[in-house]
């Protein structure tokens, strides 16, 4: 999927003796996005970007060794190594005395010859990664501003670990015009050493250039286009994170100084084998503890009390990708954990007073989001016709964020409804949620529609599911639960093959519970997503229920 980029100039951050000067250059193929403020709350923004610094370069995939240096040597010493095993000696050992000769002058004369080349490669990769390190990377983070508070998004290399860094306003002091709106910025690596100058008793000047816009013919070689070609992975990955959010979890808070316990058992110690996971012991009215595996030891958290009504045990995977966090404790007031379940994504939420900073974390490193989730197949499904989602999005809009509630009430809607239009737009990239403040905003992740149906369909399960669907090889059998809940049971039948699932939907339209008869539910449960027999078993469901209020219309 390519995204054409084009920035007026490129950022950069002048740093003085008294005062920095963070100018950040938008896109300019986007809608005018552009705000003016001075920093006043330096060193949390300084650690805050830093940290999201962290997760834009992270990249936790297993590597296998380099051996092309031993491949070199091997290949150069074959005969000899070759003469050596077969003990051979006499008139063949010096015919290769003088083949060895005669190549050691070829190559000589081959590197005196590739030397100038040589040099010149490796001034060049030194250049790129000190002055323009953005070019190791494959995608400039996003920057939205809101009547509220501006904030920045981005994902890992590894494409495992989101961050967001929320400003309100106020953070900024003095602050000047601005427009609402999302915008790719140029955000060259090489900032990162910059942004370590800023300092309280110096002014921090933080700039998303307005003039950038003001384009004229005469400037055009000051412009840089750039286009991108993003594998889809990335895109949906991005995607998958809002859906994520909106799940029901279990969450807690954390004291700074037990994520501090935390990040220092992690910097201690080095596993070498496994498992490797971190176990959350939640008991109501105890300290939190962490088990950390293969070395069984458990770290209580004193200062940090579950106050959930049900005890659990959940397992993070991928805990590592937790050392983003380190950087956050000595500012941070409190850490709040969302978690999935075992084996499922986790949220961190890092309140930083006026600032938040957001890690999500998939199921584990090489479970990255794009392929591992699949969390909009769990999100609320209602749907809605063109009409009432552009109703929806629109009245978002209006003010760039809310909650589905009041969205439901100030439409006169149903708030089902509601959440289905605005997961339909967190599908299609121009809608996310706010985890810290549970509401929607308006983002559009790029200048053009995404193409729905290709990212829609990205997962073989759902396509399935839609066809026993229209081929009405699905009976459904609802059963309203005494807490409100729906379930849903039935059978789905494939070819010879007939399966028996099961599914709760809780009252905001998610599934809160499934089973089913298949292999791949038995093999990896909802870890990976519904299977298509449950999917099919809740469209097949909402095609009736929408049926029945059709014919209950006319």
């Amino acid at each position: 999927m390519q995204f054409n980029y084009k920035f007026g100039g490129a950022t950069a951050v002048a740093s003085g003796a008294n005062a920095v000067d963070m100018a950040f250059a938008p896109d300019l193929y986007r809608q005018p996005t552009y705000f003016r403020g001075t920093l006043a709350k330096n060193v949390a923004f300084r650690e805050a970007i830093s940290a999201l610094h962290h997760v834009v370069v992270s990249d936790l995939r297993f590597k296998p060794q380099d051996k092309t240096a031993y491949q070199e040597w091997a290949a150069q010493n074959e005969l000899r190594l070759l003469a050596q095993l077969t003990e051979q000696r006499g008139p063949v050992k010096a015919r290769m005395d003088a083949l060895e000769g005669e190549l050691d002058v070829l190559r000589q004369g081959r590197a005196k010859v590739m030397k100038p080349f040589y040099e010149a490669q490796r001034r060049f990769f030194d250049y790129a990664y000190q002055k323009e390190r953005d070019l190791w990377f494959v995608l400039d983070p996003v920057i939205t501003v809101h009547p509220d508070e501006v904030f920045f998004e981005c994902f890992s290399q590894d494409e495992s670990s989101y961050g967001r860094l929320g400003c309100s306003y106020e953070v900024f002091q003095n602050i000047g015009d601005f427009a609402c709106g999302t915008t790719n910025i140029d955000y060259s690596a090489a900032l990162y050493n910059e942004f370590q100058k800023i300092r309280d008793y110096k002014e921090t000047h933080f700039t998303i250039d307005p003039s950038g816009f003001e384009v004229q013919t005469t400037h055009e070689d000051a412009f840089t286009e750039v286009k991108i070609d993003l594998p889809d992975s990335w895109v949906r990955g991005f995607l998958q994170v809002s859906s994520a959010m909106t799940l029901p979890t279990k969450s807690f808070d954390l004291h700074p100084m037990d994520v501090h316990n935390l990040c220092h058992v992690l910097r201690r110690r080095k596993e070498t084998v496994g498992p490797r996971s971190v176990r959350f012991l939640l008991q109501p009215g105890e300290p939190i503890r962490m088990v950390f595996e293969p070395w069984n030891l458990t770290v209580p958290c004193p200062r940090s009390i579950y106050t959930g009504r049900e005890a659990d045990e959940i397992r993070l995977w991928g805990r590592r990708r937790l050392l983003v966090l380190e950087r956050l404790v000595p500012v941070a007031r409190k850490f709040t954990v969302h978690l999935l379940g075992s084996g499922l994504p986790s949220f961190f939420v890092a309140d930083l007073g006026d600032l938040t900073f957001t890690l999500g974390l998939s199921g584990w490193t090489a479970n990255d989001w794009s392929r591992a989730g699949n969390f909009d197949l769990m999100a609320p499904r209602t749907t809605a016709d063109s009409l009432t989602k552009e109703r929806v999005f629109e009245a978002l809009r209006t003010d760039w964020q809310a909650s589905s509630a009041s969205l439901a009430q100030r439409l006169g809607l149903d708030r089902s409804l509601v959440e289905g239009a605005l997961s339909a737009y967190a599908q299609a990239g121009r809608v996310m949620y706010d985890l810290h403040k549970k509401v929607y905003r308006a983002r559009e992740l790029s200048q053009e529609p995404l193409p729905t149906e290709k990212l829609r369909f990205n997962n073989p399960r759902e396509a399935k599911a839609t066809q026993l669907v229209d081929a009405k090889e699905v009976t459904v059998k609802p059963e309203f639960l005494p807490e409100g809940n729906l379930k849903l049971s039935g059978t789905v039948r494939e070819g010879k093959q007939q399966y028996a699932p099961e599914l709760v939907i809780d009252r905001d339209e998610r599934i809160a519970q499934a089973t089913c008869t298949c292999h791949f539910y038995h093999q990896n449960k909802l870890y990976k997503g519904p299977c298509e027999h449950i999917l099919a078993l809740r469209m097949a469901h909402q095609q009736k229920n929408w049926f029945a209020k059709f014919i209950h219309l006319q």
